[in-house]
């Protein structure tokens, strides 16, 4: 067993973090992860798709037992609610994953006081959703909100200057999320390696703790990760490929072909994305190349202001209903650089345990290079 920063501060068994991977449902898998001992962060921005995205939208309603015809707030209730339930009695631990960007901030404003209003109303949901995880935005001017209703506060970041901002903020996590990271990349090319203990040596403290996330799949990267200054790790694509995950079979099957150099990275809804390899994301990259060129030199820029720009998105979402209905010639799914590693697909439970066992044995083999 490790015991680090994080699982004081959160009450959990296991120093890991299983991501909220939005927009897709992942309202089972959650539930899993935390009952297996670990952070588990549910997707909400899914709800945000009634209309243009319906199959994500449906997806997360059914999964989590709510009402297709309720508001989104109703939903999110419904769905917080439903995970309390399933983890209380093994001392599971959950969050909802917020986007916080500006265009996004009276959805956001909803969906927190949504969840502050669970707890309320709920008291003893205060032991098990302990955790508010922000993300795609800038954190400045949520705290207040967040801490006062007794959250522990995590936030996403790709690099030290976005990391110095949360700490102002007074965010209690920060995530150090590398480029190879599954889906949302970074306009910057960062990796893992850097960034870990950059973003380390600059913000963590007695107050503030840093994981990273990015690369993680098993024991030993969860080992690098604490020797680079982490608390503790986030982990998506690994997380993905389980029984209990909510993706649909083809996106599940799709992480465990994939070969060596099997993601690249093209445009996505809100910036760089990296999909698994297939031809279809491959023309996707092409095009991305022609009409959205600021993915590849690092220069953030707006699809709606670019020429023929919405296509790319047109396409993302096509590709993405492909995946659901289960058709591989149109499909794209999103995964990280990890997918090449990972070739199984097992319980979450199972896969906790065996990249603790392995995480274990790995920190005490290195003290062997340790000459007195």
């Amino acid at each position: 067993m490790l015991k680090t920063r994080l699982t004081e501060m959160l009450g959990i068994k296991h120093p890991i973090i299983q991501a909220g991977m939005g927009p897709f449902s992942n309202n089972n898998l959650c539930v899993a992860a935390a009952n297996a001992g670990v952070l588990g962060l549910l997707s909400t921005s899914g709800l945000f798709n009634k209309n243009d995205q319906p199959w994500v939208y449906n997806s997360f309603c059914d999964t989590g037992e709510a009402n297709r015809d309720d508001d989104m707030a109703t939903v999110l209730e419904t769905v917080l609610k439903r995970t309390h339930r399933l983890v209380k009695d093994k001392g599971g631990v959950f969050g909802p994953n917020v986007m916080v960007s500006a265009e996004l901030k009276d959805k956001a404003n909803v969906m927190i006081e949504t969840a502050i209003k669970a707890r309320e109303e709920n008291p003893e949901m205060k032991n098990t959703l302990k955790v508010m995880y922000t993300s795609a935005g800038d954190p400045m001017g949520w705290g207040e909100k967040i801490k006062k209703a007794g959250f522990t506060w995590i936030h996403i970041v790709p690099s030290v200057r976005a990391a110095q901002r949360c700490k102002k903020a007074g965010v209690d996590v920060i995530v150090a999320s590398g480029h190879e990271g599954g889906f949302h990349t970074h306009w910057e090319p960062l990796h893992s390696m850097v960034l870990f203990p950059a973003v380390a040596e600059a913000v963590a403290d007695e107050n503030t703790l840093v994981v990273g996330g990015g690369g993680i799949s098993d024991g030993k990267t969860l080992a690098a990760s604490l020797a680079l200054g982490c608390d503790g790790v986030l982990m998506g694509t690994r997380f993905l490929a389980t029984q209990e995950s909510d993706f649909p079979p083809l996106w599940k099957q799709s992480v465990l072909d994939a070969a060596d150099r099997g993601t690249l990275v093209a445009r996505g809804y809100v910036g760089p994305a990296r999909w698994l390899r297939n031809a279809r994301s491959e023309e996707h990259a092409r095009n991305t190349l022609q009409k959205s060129p600021g993915v590849f030199l690092g220069t953030p820029d707006s699809y709606t202001a670019m020429e023929g720009g919405m296509s790319l998105i047109d396409y993302e979402n096509e590709s993405i209903k492909a995946a659901y209905e289960g058709n591989k010639e149109k499909a794209m799914m999103a995964a990280g650089e990890v997918a090449q590693r990972i070739s199984n697909m097992p319980k979450v439970d199972d896969l906790v345990n065996e990249i603790m066992k392995e995480a274990m044995a790995v920190l005490k083999s290195v003290q062997k290079f340790v000459v007195e």
